[in-house]
């Protein structure tokens, strides 16, 4: 080491040592991203890659676990959104000095709580109040939570300029368009392919699919994820989401936006550009490397995810979606052509059907037919159009409008 260096390092060691860790707060820390984040946070911190304090967890009911990662983590704060947990919570919790929450109210405090980086994974419309909290906040969110930009996309971007953070997609598939989007030309971008596992029902047909059941349906051949986004990968739903999401993140036309299946879930997604270079990303399907890449971006963080073996991987395969069989992308792309309130509707009409067929209440199929009737029902008028001078009151006015039709479509419905 020559003597300069060795006088840089003498200058910058007690600077180095001041450093204060990143501040992080997960909304949503029981569930699949949540649990992964954590992993990440454990092998990050256990390698010297990065130094992560814990602000704020929470969870939906999952009291227990919550409050065993609020223990080990020692958060400043926690909040579980059953109300009917409080008590538990508070018990398991006693003499820690953690404080801690129940309700609405208590999500929004922990999304409140002063973080440099938020992990926005609650699952479905109930993370879009907190969510907005931490994006008026000023802290870069990572957001696996697609329904904000899906449900309330103009209010969330405009919460996010007025806190003035980033946002980093978590969702691998827009995760891997942002890594390699050239958003200071994206005039030279042609398309954007978002890859699609085909969920576990790809090969069967319509007959098949009447008599699904719930386990065949949360058990999906390549990510391991919640029960409510599982469903929606096998009706596609979950497809049909992102591509309303690629359409707010990314400044590129709704019709310039595709979806291709891709059975291995090796490329996450696709940039074509104008000369007819298409730059992919590349991994293993697992959570823990795209949550890495909003971790650390723009740097990049060591993971525990297994890297990719090119010598075993055998062939990768592309197919058209079959849209007759997997009406939910066209339902989806329906709702983004009329966009304003619609997308809040369809949200809302599927998230009721899905918990209507985990509930056995519903059949599979018609999770789709009850989000499709229960769109056709609206009449958008003036709020049609991405821009329109939309409220975060419209949207939830909206939203429990289309919670109460759909609960009606599916009376008509249930088994």
């Amino acid at each position: 080491m020559t003597a300069t260096l060795q006088q840089t390092e003498r200058e910058l060691a007690p600077q180095l040592k001041t450093i204060k860790p990143r501040r992080v707060s997960i909304l949503g820390s029981t569930g699949s991203v949540g649990v992964s984040t954590l992993e990440l946070i454990d092998f990050a911190c256990s390698t010297g890659s990065a130094q992560l304090e814990i602000v704020a967890l929470t969870a939906n009911s999952n009291v227990e676990l919550l409050a065993r990662q609020a223990i080990k983590y020692r958060a400043a704060f926690v909040a579980i959104a059953d109300e009917g947990q409080f008590a538990e919570l508070s018990e398991l919790l006693f003499g820690t000095g953690i404080k801690c929450g129940a309700g609405t109210t208590a999500l929004i405090e922990a999304a409140s709580y002063p973080a440099d980086w938020v992990m926005a994974a609650i699952v479905g419309a109930a993370g879009l109040q907190p969510t907005l909290t931490a994006a008026r906040s000023g802290a870069d969110i990572a957001f696996a939570n697609k329904e904000c930009l899906v449900c309330a996309g103009g209010v969330f971007l405009a919460a996010m300029r007025e806190g003035g953070g980033r946002l980093l997609p978590v969702d691998s598939e827009h995760n891997a368009i942002f890594q390699v989007y050239d958003f200071e030309r994206p005039e030279r971008i042609t398309r954007l392919l978002l890859t699609a596992s085909g969920g576990p029902f790809r090969t069967w047909t319509q007959a098949q699919m009447a008599n699904v059941t719930v386990e065949q349906a949360v058990d999906h051949p390549n990510w391991s994820m919640g029960a409510k986004i599982s469903v929606d990968s096998a009706t596609m739903m979950n497809k049909g989401l992102e591509v309303i999401e690629a359409a707010r993140l990314f400044p590129t036309p709704a019709n310039k936006i595709e979806v291709v299946v891709h059975p291995q879930s090796v490329i996450h997604s696709m940039v074509e550009y104008v000369d007819g270079s298409v730059l992919a990303q590349m991994g293993t399907p697992d959570m823990r490397t795209p949550i890495a890449s909003a971790l650390a971006w723009p740097d990049r963080v060591e993971s525990p995810s297994t890297k990719l073996d090119f010598g075993s991987l055998g062939e990768l395969s592309f197919e058209i979606p079959d849209e007759t069989k997997f009406p939910a992308l066209r339902i989806a792309r329906q709702a983004l052509d009329i966009d304003g309130l619609a997308p809040t509707v369809l949200n809302a009409a599927n998230e009721l059907a899905v918990a209507a067929f985990l509930n056995r209440h519903l059949k599979f199929l018609d999770i789709s037919h009850v989000t499709e009737q229960v769109l056709a029902s609206f009449d958008f008028g003036s709020t049609a159009a991405f821009g329109a001078e939309l409220l975060l009151e419209d949207v939830l006015e909206t939203d429990t409008e289309a919670r109460h039709k759909a609960a009606e479509e599916i009376r008509k419905h249930m088994i």
